[in-house]
């Protein structure tokens, strides 16, 4: 049977942003309504047994993480949306937050139901800018229809969400260091243990979800737990947001079921290798996984399938590389990257992506020696493993990835001093000011 969107399905009619158009639509504000005659307790006990799992990159059961939140305490409760969405070739929360923002909201009012929250914060990039403001313009009418703010729709109940605009790193994508912005500080994790469930935003118990998890909340309330199971395999259950890019012909944003492999989602959804060119590699799960070969493409787009297959789904962004891509370059490009947005905290990760960067910068422009090879390996495991957060095993991946798949491109720049692909394939790749 073919699968019929659910969270995007409206995303490309033009007032599909506004309350109105939720309302008469998508049932709007319905699962909210039926959320607010049940107990706290079994709402979260039908997120745990939708099988609902995180799609901010880690992959970790929502109930469970709701369940964790701390209840016997005077202390207020906290509920943060991570809508920072910073890893490279992942875009499915700007679209949702854009084109279907009042189902965040629904989300944001559930979910707080359900913890013992009064008060949701919705973290979002910011570059964001022009996003911020259709989220609170239409924040500002949902108070007004009586879905926010003090006694929503009679049940006794508040909630209040406010929209915090961080300013652009990267690392504030980690659930405690996006805490720590929200109170002011610089985005750098804390250290776990306490985690957030117990002492989270000015030390109170807080959720932290990201966008697309919060805007499965409301179809779960509304159809039951198994409707969204029987969406996807044993435990990766509900609608997938994948974002699409590199080198196909239709990039962008696609939702189906995580049965859907990884070929039909290139081949089918985004239209095939732009210029027919054959496929090189595929990073599955944005920037921070380990890369795919054309022969794993089989395997299921699920959080279990991919990691059986040596990687990660992560945030879902598909990066989908063609033969002219030099992956030396391209494990530059993307330290670039690292090395720029390392929050400084962990001296491996501060002192190590500036080295492996300043190494991989070396090789690709030809001045490679045998030893760096080696070298790039043991810094590489030196931030592994080492760091407070994922940032140091994030940036490590594309060198370790890129090695133990490619090491003959390596072994090419270094023996020959140079890139061995021709040269008009590596003239259409973008060089970012630096590299050479």
């Amino acid at each position: 049977m073919p699968y019929e969107p659910v969270l995007t399905r409206h995303v490309n009619e033009p007032q599909s942003y506004t309350l109105d158009f939720y309302l008469k639509h998508q049932r709007g504000y319905e699962g909210l309504r039926k959320a607010l005659t049940l107990q706290p307790h079994d709402i979260i006990e039908q997120v745990k047994a939708s099988g609902l799992r995180g799609r901010g990159g880690a992959g970790f059961p929502t109930g469970l993480k709701w369940q964790f939140v701390l209840k016997d305490t005077p202390k207020p409760k906290y509920l943060c949306c991570n809508a920072d969405e910073s890893e490279p070739g992942t875009f499915k929360d700007h679209v949702l937050m854009e084109r279907n923002p009042h189902l965040l909201i629904e989300g944001c009012a559930i979910a707080c139901y359900a913890i013992g929250a009064k008060v949701a914060y919705i973290y979002i990039r910011g570059e964001f800018y022009h996003v911020q403001q259709v989220l609170e313009a239409e924040i500002e009418k949902a108070y007004t229809a009586g879905y926010l703010g003090k006694n929503i729709l009679g049940s006794g109940s508040d909630c209040d969400v406010y929209v915090h605009r961080g300013a652009g790193a990267y690392e504030a994508g980690e659930e405690t260091a996006l805490i720590e912005s929200l109170e002011g500080k610089r985005a750098q994790p804390r250290i776990k243990p306490p985690f957030p469930a117990v002492a989270g935003l000015y030390h109170c118990p807080t959720a932290v979800n990201n966008v697309e998890t919060l805007c499965n909340v409301p179809l779960i309330v509304l159809n039951g737990p198994e409707w969204f199971a029987s969406l996807g395999p044993e435990k990766n259950g509900g609608p997938k947001l994948f974002c699409i890019s590199g080198h196909v012909k239709t990039p962008g944003v696609y939702e189906a079921s995580m049965h859907t492999t990884l070929r039909q989602l290139i081949f089918d959804h985004a239209g095939g290798m732009m210029d027919d060119r054959p496929l090189k590699a595929v990073i599955p799960g944005g920037s921070s996984v380990p890369l795919l070969l054309p022969d794993q493409l089989d395997v299921p787009s699920s959080f279990d399938s991919i990691q059986k297959a040596g990687s990660l789904l992560g945030s879902a962004g598909i990066i989908v590389m063609n033969d002219t891509v030099c992956m030396v370059w391209l494990a530059m490009n993307l330290l670039h990257f690292y090395r720029h947005e390392s929050c400084g905290k962990c001296t491996p990760c501060r002192e190590g992506t500036d080295w492996l960067f300043k190494l991989l910068r070396r090789i690709e422009s030809g001045e490679g020696r045998p030893k760096d090879l080696d070298l790039l390996f043991g810094v590489s495991s030196n931030i592994v493993g080492k760091t407070l957060c994922a940032f140091g095993d994030a940036a490590a991946t594309p060198v370790l990835s890129t090695m133990k798949v490619f090491r003959a491109e390596y072994e090419a720049h270094v023996r020959e001093g140079r890139c061995t692909l021709p040269a008009e394939w590596r003239a259409r790749q973008p060089v970012f000011a630096g590299a050479h």
